[in-house]
């Protein structure tokens, strides 16, 4: 299982949301640069960035991307705001890996689907990532802030059989709460053939770590434990390779 630090970044700093709100935010760096070097030296997989000003509409942290990918040489797996395929290529010219939700869902519903599969031959299946953001099992767009209603399992495997094999799955009501995570939906989505999930949101502690990794998922993504000491990388690392 691949340990993987989120940096979410909001006017250049390093920032968690409670719940996806952005009224309800934590700074906890102003150096974004020296927290992805911190992450680095710790034994971190995979950097997971956000751009939240550009899931939210409200501007960007590219240049800020840009300038992690000169100084650390860990794969970056970039979501926020990634809406078009101009955007997409843009992004994937310095990072490994490139998630995107809003617009999966919008060409998925609509007669545009076509689109997914050319991204899939455009960029390949290991370097696009399918953010299946969810309250309560139901699929939430634009930035958290849109509730599709559409069922969360059925919308894993859709995809799938378009082709893709990367997601992020993150319970919304349990991101940045510290609550733990929840296990019973990412037992579903692992349960999907050629499909590596990413679990997110709801890690207090190393125990949630160990029940995340029992379910065998590709990667953990670390939030706002890491960042308040309640886990580390090393000892989730340890925990990792079992």
């Amino acid at each position: 299982m691949k340990i993987i630090p989120a940096i979410d970044l909001m006017d250049g700093s390093v920032v968690r949301l409670y719940k996806g709100d952005p009224e309800n935010k934590t700074i906890y760096s102003k150096n974004p640069v020296e927290i992805a070097k911190k992450w680095e030296s710790a034994g971190a997989d995979i950097l997971h960035i956000v751009d939240l000003d550009a899931t939210l509409g409200s501007g960007e942290n590219l240049k800020t991307i840009k300038e992690i990918s000169k100084n650390v040489s860990l794969p970056l797996q970039v979501a926020g705001g990634l809406r078009n395929e101009e955007k997409i290529s843009q992004v994937l010219d310095f990072a490994s890996r490139v998630v995107i939700g809003t617009i999966a869902m919008q060409l998925k519903e609509s007669e545009q689907d076509n689109i997914l599969s050319d991204f899939i031959q455009t960029f390949g299946n290991e370097r696009i990532v399918i953010s299946i953001d969810h309250i309560d099992g139901k699929i939430v767009t634009h930035g958290w802030q849109t509730n599709t209603g559409i069922d969360l399992y059925d919308a894993t495997n859709e995809f799938v059989e378009y082709g893709f094999t990367e997601f992020l799955t993150t319970n919304v009501s349990k991101d940045g709460t510290l609550e733990g995570p929840d296990i019973e939906s990412l037992k579903k989505i692992c349960k999907i053939e050629n499909c590596n999930a990413i679990a997110s949101g709801g890690i207090s502690k190393m125990q949630d770590i160990a029940n995340v990794n029992e379910i065998n998922p590709f990667g953990v993504i670390l939030g706002k434990a890491l960042y308040e000491g309640l886990v580390s990388i090393e000892e989730a690392k340890k925990i990792g390779s079992n």
